[in-house]
């Protein structure tokens, strides 16, 4: 496997159009890996909690419905 500096210097060897597609498909995978990441939290439960304070802080009047 390629170490980062020798992407990196690929990465600035890279057309203006190339970085681009780069980025673009950089910001995908990073997007899909942040929903998958999202996804394995709420089913373990881990933003239970977030979600209760939420509900408690609406129903004591400290939000309002959109």
């Amino acid at each position: 496997m390629r170490n980062v500096e020798e992407l990196e210097r690929d990465i600035q060897a890279l057309s203006a159009a190339e970085f681009a597609a780069l980025r673009t498909w950089l910001l995908e995978q990073d997007a899909l890996r942040w929903d998958e990441q999202i996804e394995t939290d709420v089913s373990a439960g881990k933003l239970d909690s977030l979600g209760d304070a939420a509900r408690r802080s609406h129903r004591e009047g400290k939000s309002t419905r959109l």
